[in-house]
């Protein structure tokens, strides 16, 4: 979801500090909305 995260492309420190912060808002976001399911799966 956050590719852009990955390597900073970002010139100014301030604007990464950003990125960073928007992506955990919407991490929180995404697990206060939707339910609870584990990452993998046990076949």
């Amino acid at each position: 979801h956050h590719r852009r995260l990955v390597r900073d492309y970002e010139a100014r420190p301030d604007n990464s500090a950003s990125m960073i912060t928007i992506a955990m808002i919407d991490n929180l976001a995404k697990r206060l909305t939707t339910e609870t399911t584990p990452t993998w799966r046990y076949n």
